[in-house]
């Protein structure tokens, strides 16, 4: 069947990208942050001249390559089975970067909390595979009813997703303005924290 005049393999291909990058960028500083604190590694950095940016910014840049690199991956193969042509490649880009930062951000922050290699995969499995499902990747909003097309813009990947897929479509659920305005707001809130508990070495130092 058609979805807002496209096919419904060229609806769900952004979706499925963002889900590749969500789940890699998350999982990548997320494990290994967690790996550096359980050998113990983590406490040479925190006592080591090394200002709490730099900290941050290196796992984040670790896991936003992740990302990226199966995002990218994942698109190029995609493009053999699925034609279509891209309506702005900025969008993709930027939807693409900012996602990768914003998950990137939120591992990093599981990794902080996480005591066992089991609570890892506890928001993987319990936040954010049911939050990508929910997201808008298998379905337009605009099918839903009214107080269900509210409730799912509570979900922030709503917002990635759909401005994902204007970016590859030039179809979108949300505003773009407001799309990127959540991801900047997550990003800041995110990092804010991620740099207040890492300046305060908690749940780091033994």
């Amino acid at each position: 069947g058609d979805m807002h005049g496209f096919s419904y393999m060229q609806f769900i291909v952004p979706g499925l990208i963002m889900m590749s990058v969500i789940t890699n960028a998350y999982a990548n500083v997320a494990s290994s942050f967690f790996g550096a604190k359980f050998q113990r590694n983590i406490e040479e950095l925190l006592v080591a001249p090394v200002p709490t940016h730099v900290i941050i910014a290196g796992y984040v840049g670790g896991g936003v390559a992740r990302g990226l690199f199966v995002g990218i991956l994942v698109t190029a193969i995609s493009l053999f089975f699925v034609p279509f042509q891209v309506h702005s490649w900025v969008f993709v880009a930027l939807t693409l970067v900012l996602t990768a930062v914003l998950f990137s951000l939120a591992g990093l922050l599981n990794g902080v909390f996480a005591k066992t290699f089991d609570d890892i995969s506890l928001v993987p499995t319990f936040v954010l595979t049911p939050l990508t499902y929910l997201g808008g990747v298998f379905y337009s909003l605009t099918l839903l009813p009214p107080f269900w097309q509210g409730l799912s813009h509570l979900n922030p990947i709503v917002y990635m997703i759909s401005g994902f897929r204007y970016g590859f479509l030039g179809i979108n659920d949300v505003p773009l303005v407001t799309t990127f305005g959540v991801l900047v707001v997550f990003i800041v809130a995110f990092y804010l924290i991620c740099w207040s508990l890492i300046q305060r070495g908690r749940g780091l130092r033994s």
